[in-house]
């Protein structure tokens, strides 16, 4: 393990720290003798991939890890010890106390952290009112105000909405205005930007910074964006499998990345200004998730420098200087971080391909009142082709998809698939389309049944399409699971089970499995880490290359949009306010919301 250099106590530290789900008998680590220390008004950023323990270390600090979880370890706050053997560890009426008031958390999913039955502006008004004893009018005023940080134009509204009036990035902001209401003196940020757009990002980006210098508090974020961390944190530790494999300042671990497994990190992270239509130099094989009681190195059966030492037992810690510390036998003499040449595209580009999807006029509104979620909006898809779209949390992106696979009625307008309106379609018809096209949804955690296991999920469009006969669907499952690089033991997992990237993958494999011919990708790659991300974008680009799939990639990332559609359309409170090539688009904007949103996106990590 990566061992903390000896400091004074400070706000929050943690010694030698495991965790493990195996039923008494701690195999299968979900976290390794971890060990880190945060001063107070610090910050510290965690990357690594899903599955790799970020989010079970920030739930042991908030003792919320369940009774299948078991620690050793110790973890203190404040001076006060929250975790450790049962004599020592604080009493958990009073570490609960803490929550909220002293430690304030952002986590991954909006949507399952907000309670559906109350007012957003309740929820966000309760911890002042529980922890802080303020009156209900200050606590009224002290919301709006937060809402208004949040850039929400009409704070009152918002805090008259229930969770699911909002969308997925105003669900986020709304958690994040919660987890500041107490201004506490530590803020664990869990994905705390995923659901955001670009330019939304940066505002918290900027609002949290800005609390942090103002009021001293520390930060502890988790995060797979990089530039989230960079923004945000001034040290950073890389956990793989369970494990820390590097630390050190974030300007010179980014930089000079010193472990294989950082350095495929930042290689496979797509960039606006990198050629469209390329292939992403993903880290090769898949995670193995929890880690096992073994000797030699977590990464290396991934690694691309692996040689006999690695197998044999774990690496040394080995100094790139004295605060930057890496896990790993072949350091100093490690490759440089330079992104390899990539080869072409797979598509013909000379290909004349027959238009699949044709919206014309679609608008839809909720409520009489209510301005339109979209407005009038036209666009095609040709077979094989990939229409990015993009805009801020809100303008009505997810809508428009829903509206395009038949699963909301439009208000006016239509959609042609194929040829055929898909209003008219009926019995044999409508069955054809809806195996024919796909949804990934947004929100993993209310689209997979928490009662069935990932291989039922995965099995049942298959049985629903007969698509493969009973005696091969569990092989057919193994593959779809190795498509989105996950073991093919998660086949008899729950989707509790699952980190929310790993919950990701799997909602893009049951996509997958009816073999589409059209795709709608609501955020598909949203919750990866980088090195997932690009295999999972490689994997949508091999489809359609190959088979001819269409999709309508809705994404807040620019990056990621640049990286495979071949045209944007930009969304703005309902409209379509540009579209065209993507290198028109990103390369010269014509409209003044996109030149503002390309703009934030251009605003990479240091690297």
């Amino acid at each position: 393990m990566i061992a903390t250099p000896a400091l004074p106590p400070g706000l929050l530290g943690i010694d030698d720290l495991s965790i493990g789900y195996g039923g008494g008998q701690m195999r299968g680590l979900a976290v390794r003798d971890v060990s880190l220390r945060l001063a107070p008004g610090g910050a510290l950023g965690i990357v690594g991939e899903s599955g790799s323990g970020k989010t079970s270390v920030a739930l042991a600090i908030l003792g919320l890890l369940g009774p299948a979880a078991e620690m050793r370890g110790l973890i203190a706050f404040e001076g006060q010890v929250l975790a450790a053997p049962p004599s020592k560890a604080m009493a958990p009426r009073q570490h609960r106390a803490l929550l909220g008031r002293r430690i304030g958390t952002v986590f991954q999913d909006p949507f399952s952290a907000l309670n559906p039955s109350r007012r957003v502006g309740v929820q966000i008004a309760e911890p002042m009112r529980h922890h802080l004893r303020v009156g209900r009018a200050d606590a009224l005023a002290r919301t709006l105000r937060l809402l208004a940080e949040m850039g929400f134009d009409h704070p009152q509204d918002i805090a008259r909405c229930y969770p699911h009036q909002l969308s997925g990035g105003m669900q986020q902001r709304a958690a994040i205005a919660a987890a500041l209401s107490c201004q506490p003196s530590l803020l664990i940020l869990d994905e705390p930007t995923t659901a955001l757009d670009v330019t939304v990002e940066a505002q918290i980006l900027a609002l949290l910074a800005g609390v942090r210098r103002r009021h001293g508090m520390a930060l502890f974020v988790i995060s797979h964006n990089l530039r989230v961390i960079e923004a945000l944190c001034d040290d950073v530790c890389v956990m793989y499998a369970g494990m820390i494999v590097e630390r050190g300042p974030v300007a010179r671990v980014f930089r000079d990345p010193g472990h294989p497994y950082t350095i495929g990190l930042l290689g496979s992270r797509p960039r606006i200004s990198a050629p469209a239509r390329a292939r992403l130099p993903a880290i090769p094989g898949y995670g193995q998730g929890a880690a096992r009681e073994e000797t030699g190195c977590v990464f290396a059966r991934r690694c691309t420098m692996r040689e006999g030492a690695c197998d044999g037992e774990q690496a040394p810690v080995r100094a790139v200087d004295p605060d930057h510390l890496v896990l790993c036998w072949k350091h100093p003499a490690r490759p440089q971080a330079d992104r390899p040449a990539l080869p072409p595209s797979l598509r013909d580009a000379g290909r004349v391909h027959e238009q699949l999807v044709v919206a014309a006029g679609l608008s839809k509104s909720y409520g009489r009142s209510a301005a339109a979620a979209v407005d009038g909006v036209s666009f095609t898809i040709a077979e094989g082709e990939i229409l990015g779209l993009v805009g801020e949390s809100g303008c009505g992106k997810s809508t428009l998809g829903r509206l395009v696979l038949g699963l909301a009625a439009a208000n006016a307008g239509s959609v042609r698939f194929a040829g055929s309106d898909i209003g008219m379609l009926k019995d044999g018809a409508l069955r054809g389309f809806r195996r024919e096209a796909q949804l990934i949804f947004q929100n993993t955690s209310s689209a997979l049944n928490p009662r069935h296991t990932i291989g039922r999920a995965l099995a049942r469009p298959l049985q629903l399409f007969e698509m493969v006969p009973p005696s091969l669907r569990s092989q057919r499952v193994r593959e779809l699971l190795g498509m989105v690089q996950l073991p093919s033991d998660y086949a008899f997992r729950y989707p509790h089970e699952l980190s929310g990237g790993e919950r990701q993958r799997v909602a893009i494999a049951r996509a997958l499995a009816t073999e589409p011919r059209f795709i709608v990708c609501d955020e598909p790659v949203s919750a990866l880490d980088v090195s997932v991300q690009a295999a999972i974008l490689n994997l949508l680009a091999d489809l359609r290359d190959t088979q001819g799939v269409g999709y309508l990639f809705i994404s807040h990332d620019l990056a990621a949009v640049g990286q495979i559609a071949d045209r944007i359309a930009v969304m703005y409170r309902g409209k379509i306010c540009e579209i065209g090539e993507t290198f028109q688009i990103l390369g010269a904007p014509q409209n003044a919301y996109t030149k503002t949103l390309v703009a934030s996106g251009r605003q990479d990590v240091l690297f």
